[in-house]
């Protein structure tokens, strides 16, 4: 059975999603910047527990080059960065919540 182009079209979009969202701890991150209100690094650091500073880093970092999130360096001593949704990454809130919803009736 020959794909048609359409088919091919959702594939790509679905694998592009999976390369934005499918780090370790985006979904993570994302949870806790949008309904835990945890927005600074420390914060997250703590909540998340298991995640390395670099590893937070990183997952960050990508996140906001992807536009899911910006960052605020309030340039004081110590240091103090706070991280917040963008709109595209506010749009993606209801398809999390979505997934939570499944997640809570069949796992």
């Amino acid at each position: 059975m020959k794909k048609s182009p359409a088919s091919i079209e959702r594939c790509k979009t679905v694998s592009t999603i999976q390369k934005i969202l499918g780090g370790k701890w985006k979904l993570e991150i994302i949870y806790y910047i949008a309904f835990e209100d945890i927005h600074r690094f420390g914060a997250l650091r703590r909540q998340i527990g298991e995640i390395t500073e670099s590893g937070l880093t990183k997952q960050l970092r990508e996140l906001e080059a992807d536009g899911f999130l910006s960052r605020h360096d309030y340039k004081e001593v110590p240091p103090r960065v706070e991280y917040n949704l963008t709109d595209l990454g506010k749009s993606f809130l209801p398809v999390f919540e979505h997934m939570k919803q499944w997640g809570e009736e069949n796992l």
